[in-house]
């Protein structure tokens, strides 16, 4: 399963009662009004969990949280720059 794939139906899962109509990788997450400050933080510990990277706190940033494509891209780059657990 592609990441975007995961994440947006983590996202239903977990904040939309499994609803993942009209979610798409480009969906501005903000715009959801359901991932609060505390939701991030449980999206950045499911990120580290699923994907075994170390998410380091000046990249729990709103830049990397906009869109599912911007946390597929977040996660990407932590993999790539070697930032696994």
């Amino acid at each position: 399963m592609k990441t975007e794939q995961s994440l947006i139906r983590y996202i239903a899962d977990n904040w939309l009662d499994g609803d993942a109509e009209g979610l798409d990788e480009n969906t501005p997450i903000a715009e959801l009004n359901v991932i609060d400050s505390a939701g991030i933080f449980d999206l950045v510990h499911h990120l580290q969990d699923e994907y075994r990277v170390t998410v380091p706190l000046p990249d729990v940033a709103p830049r990397n949280f906009r869109t599912i494509s911007a946390i597929a891209d977040l996660v990407h780059r932590l993999q790539e720059k070697g930032a696994v657990r």
